[in-house]
């Protein structure tokens, strides 16, 4: 199958690790950061880890939106459709995360509340329309990649006048990630770049963690050889004393994006003052709400729902795994207490989730120091 197999050939991929073992300096150690849950996901299921040398360690960054959304967004999420009797409509993956007093929104729904499982905003605008007399309230989650068809859909609850249609709106911008990332402390050498991600926003908003960071970034696709890959040019570019910012996913991604998508968002939302992320804290101009235009379909205003801080499990180290600061290993409940069946934190919920994909891939390997 073109583009999937040719990206899979185990062959290929003992190539380029040994391309990796012969490029890499013996005195240096190299610290390269997956931002994308997505290659999290595909480091785990495929090896890849265990392909390089020792000297060269992958670390996992906040890049599974599920992940990092805090607690206190589930809690009003929850509350609008257990207090507010709402039709709330959300994607299959936030239907676990956990949230105050052991609830989740699966549980809520089990205790009665009509939490509806969707694939797409077009769902939720049905559920809308088919249920005139109820207030339907979509939640949204995602970097840059899911925020185009929630655009789409405020357009066409506004040219419809779907009055009973709104959004939860959770919406987060990936580059501010990146730039908190930079000044925790965590000492990087470079960046895997996402690739869905830069399909809509593309290359050119990297190129200041290069230029103000000296921080290669290199975005690749999600297969196997596209990270391999990706990883052979940082390591090329960090022996050379390089910070550039390369593209490996030319297939996909371009250094504009995809400028009918930009100006799509651009039209509907604006970037919010601050907004907490899990692990992060609250992050100034890190996500987005609506414009005053659309303000009529902003469930946070819409209802009185305000936003609570509330702070993590206190055995879960998902805030410092998202941090890029633990690995999932290395926490206490990790594989006993919280487990895909049952999440004490939102890093183990997602198959993007670093704990989910260790679990799933390699829960029994040693902690590499």
């Amino acid at each position: 199958m073109k583009y999937v197999d040719e990206f899979r050939d185990g062959q290929l991929a003992r190539r380029i690790a040994s391309g990796i073992v012969r490029e890499v300096s013996a005195g240096h150690r190299y610290r390269l950061m997956e931002f994308c849950g997505g290659h999290t996901h595909a480091i785990s299921r495929y090896g890849l880890a265990d392909l390089l040398p020792d000297n060269v360690r992958l670390i996992h960054g906040p890049g599974c939106p599920v992940c990092v959304l805090p607690i206190g967004r589930v809690n009003q999420a929850i509350s609008l459709a257990k207090e507010h009797k709402v039709i709330l409509c959300t994607y299959a993956d936030t239907m676990r995360i956990p949230a105050s007093g052991g609830l989740t929104l699966m549980r809520a729904r089990a205790g009665g509340a009509d939490v509806r499982m969707i694939y797409s905003t077009q769902d939720a605008l049905q559920i809308a329309r088919d249920n005139p007399l109820r207030q339907v309230v979509f939640f949204a989650i995602g970097f840059e990649t899911t925020t185009p068809p929630t655009a789409v859909a405020i357009r066409q609850a506004d040219a419809e006048g779907l009055k009973n249609f709104s959004i939860l709106c959770n919406h987060v911008l990936t580059p501010a990630a990146m730039h908190a990332i930079l000044t925790t402390g965590v000492g990087l050498d470079g960046f895997i770049g996402p690739a869905h991600v830069s399909t809509v926003i593309g290359s050119q908003p990297y190129e200041i963690f290069a230029g103000e960071y000296a921080k290669p970034v290199v975005i690749a696709g999600f297969e196997p050889l596209d990270v391999l890959q990706a990883i052979l040019m940082l390591i090329r570019q960090i022996n050379a004393g390089q910070a550039t910012v390369e593209n490996e996913f030319t297939r996909a991604v371009t250094r504009e994006g995809n400028l009918k998508a930009q100006a799509l968002v651009e039209v509907v939302f604006e970037v919010r003052d601050d907004f907490e992320w899990r692990g992060l804290g609250s992050l100034p101009d890190s996500a987005l709400k609506l414009k005053a235009h659309y303000a009529q379909y902003d469930a946070e205003l819409k209802f009185p729902v305000a936003y609570v801080a509330v702070p993590d499990h206190k055995a879960c180290e998902c805030a410092a795994i998202l941090r890029g600061e633990k690995m999932p290993q290395q926490c206490k409940i990790f594989g006993t207490v919280c487990t895909p069946e049952n999440p004490i934190g939102s890093c183990m919920v997602s198959s993007e989730g670093a704990c989910a994909a260790h679990y799933s891939y390699g829960r029994f390997r040693e902690v590499r120091p």
